[in-house]
């Protein structure tokens, strides 16, 4: 099996190809950067520009689906024009995918998505599951659903879609797990605002695995990327302090506080989703971090 990747380079890319090939899976990738195209059979990089609506179709070459990810990060600051790229980053590279493949003879039978849990309305009661159909009206909402209803054209190409609404993922090489731990680490540790607001949260290497299950298993449909137990905020809070070692004595951080700090993206503190995994677990996925301890033990210890 070859898949083709965008976003191979960013923090779930890597992981998902590492587990590619610990599979023998063959991968191709898209990148930006000329100079870090790699020529290995086992890892191809074909340049693609989605500005200039550049592609190197030789990317599709013996490709059985596309694991697509590429999009401006959305851990920076939301200026008005960083909050266009970062949706035009994902509309108009699904977009540069799907225009190329009609002009393209290709064996592509699947693309797996990746989405957002963001999309689901703030809330502290309800418990979401991927056929809630109401959408947040915040801007992550609306850049999901930007996102999730330019992948469903490729349906119009006979093309199987599978769309993984990605929660909090937390990794030791990068996103939002450094930021939590950062004052923690220092004695300055503490929740946002009320501190109840759900948190569903993903370990890395089984975010990975959820991708490539859905693979291998060919599921069409959308798929939580979340693990089966989200925890307030004030358990992330106190949990990563325990593995730490590290007291917490200050009080919640109030959401003007933080909104001086980041500006419109202080949201991604405050919202609320507690989101159901249960729809992967149902067609046999398994966990190998179901709960917050040993997830945070395995990447703070």
């Amino acid at each position: 099996m070859r898949v083709l990747i965008t976003g191979a380079t960013g923090l779930v890319g890597q992981e998902i190809v590492k587990l590619c090939h610990s599979k023998n899976i063959l991968v191709n990738y898209l990148t930006t950067r000329k100079s870090k195209i790699s020529k290995d059979h086992n890892y191809k990089g074909f340049y693609w520009n989605v500005d200039t609506r550049e592609i190197d179709t030789n990317c599709f070459t013996d490709v059985d689906a596309i694991i697509h990810l590429a999009g401006a990060s959305i851990s920076k600051r939301w200026t008005d024009s960083y909050k266009k790229e970062i949706i035009n980053s994902r509309v108009e590279s699904t977009q540069l995918l799907i225009d190329t493949l009609k002009g393209e003879s290709h064996n592509i039978k699947q693309v797996v998505s990746a989405s957002a849990i963001g999309i689901y309305p703030d809330s502290l009661t309800n418990y979401y599951d991927q056929t809630h159909k109401t959408i947040s009206d915040s801007f992550l909402g609306k850049v999901v659903h930007a996102w999730e209803t330019a992948v469903d054209g490729f349906s119009k190409l006979d093309i199987k879609i599978s769309k993984v609404r990605i929660g909090l993922v937390l990794s030791n090489k990068g996103g939002a797990l450094k930021e939590i731990v950062k004052p923690i680490k220092f004695g300055a540790g503490a929740a946002f605002g009320s501190g109840e607001q759900w948190q569903s949260w993903i370990h890395i290497e089984d975010l990975a695995r959820v991708f490539v299950f859905v693979l291998e298993h060919n599921l069409e449909g959308v798929y939580n990327g979340v693990a089966p137990n989200p925890v307030s905020n004030t358990e992330l809070t106190k949990t990563a302090a325990k593995v730490l070692k590290k007291p917490l004595i200050l009080p919640n951080i109030p959401k003007f506080a933080m909104k001086l700090v980041l500006g419109d993206m202080h949201i991604i503190l405050f919202e609320s989703q507690r989101v159901s995994s249960k729809t992967l677990e149902d067609k046999g996925f398994v966990f190998e971090y179901n709960c917050l301890k040993p997830a945070l033990e395995h990447l703070l210890g």
